[in-house]
């Protein structure tokens, strides 16, 4: 979802580039407010790229010969409920509640019936600080922009379901804590996107890094404009961690903590 180079000057144009950045993400770029996204890159142990679920990998999981183990591992907490649109809310007040929070509002799947548009509404209405219809209208229009690129990609018309197999998705495998207090968290996100067009066709995937805020908002973690201003200030100066799978050894070095599976 575009790059991000700067302080955005007004709530309406951050929400609109926070929206592109998005969308974008759909398409195998940058999510929320991430600046840039990584070349394709195989993830070690497999294609779905995800951190083994324990500190030692599964018995049916193939270890690399290069596999290096994490050195940080967290088991985020989940949320207490859903809410009427299927997402994840209801986090514990606390660091690693808001980014389980932030970890929840980059897992995005476009897959059969489910559009972009869909994902995106979704994703804005529950998890971003005082959502507006105004801004949500921007949200689908550019929405809607990524399902028609998507589609031509996929070989089927606006409005069709994805063929059978079809999927782009996102997910969140790592983090790295840039400033933390009792009701600011902000952090780096490293996500994977993956996109298959078919059952028997290839995956192909990439990593994103992305700059999140989260404030506490009356009882939930929400996305806010005022922490990322304020992250983008922090991590001004600041070498950007590299955008590596989980196992590489690199990944150790660039500060990332790997996410375990929620028990």
């Amino acid at each position: 979802m575009s790059r991000t180079r700067g302080t955005w000057n007004t709530k309406g144009a951050w929400a609109a580039g926070v929206t592109a950045a998005a969308v974008a993400m759909l398409t195998g770029y940058a999510l929320f407010s991430g600046d840039d996204g990584g070349a394709e890159t195989p993830a070690k142990g497999g294609p779905s790229a995800s951190a083994p679920s324990s500190a030692s990998p599964a018995p049916s999981y193939s270890v690399p010969d290069d596999w290096t183990e994490p050195e940080r591992w967290a088991a985020l907490p989940r949320g207490k409920r859903t809410d009427g649109r299927g997402s994840e809310i209801g986090f514990p007040h606390t660091t690693e509640g808001a980014v389980a929070m932030m970890a929840a509002a980059n897992t995005i799947a476009v897959e059969g019936d489910t559009s972009s548009v869909d994902e995106q509404l979704r994703t804005y209405y529950s998890y971003f600080a005082d959502p507006s219809s105004k801004d949500a209208e921007k949200v689908g229009q550019a929405a809607e922009q990524a399902d028609k690129r998507l589609a031509g990609q996929m070989g089927v018309s606006l409005g069709q379901p994805l063929p059978p197999g079809a999927y782009v998705r996102n997910h969140v495998v790592g983090y790295k804590i840039i400033k933390k207090s009792g009701d600011e968290v902000t952090a780096w996100v490293l996500a994977r996107v993956t996109q298959k067009a078919g059952e028997l066709e290839k995956e192909k995937g990439s990593y994103t890094r992305t700059l999140v805020g989260a404030q506490w908002k009356g009882s939930d973690w929400k996305i806010s404009l005022d922490a990322i201003t304020r992250a983008q200030r922090d991590a001004q100066g600041e070498p950007k961690p590299e955008m590596v799978a989980p196992g590489d050894a690199a990944f150790n070095s660039a500060g990332w903590t790997a996410i375990r599976a929620a028990s």
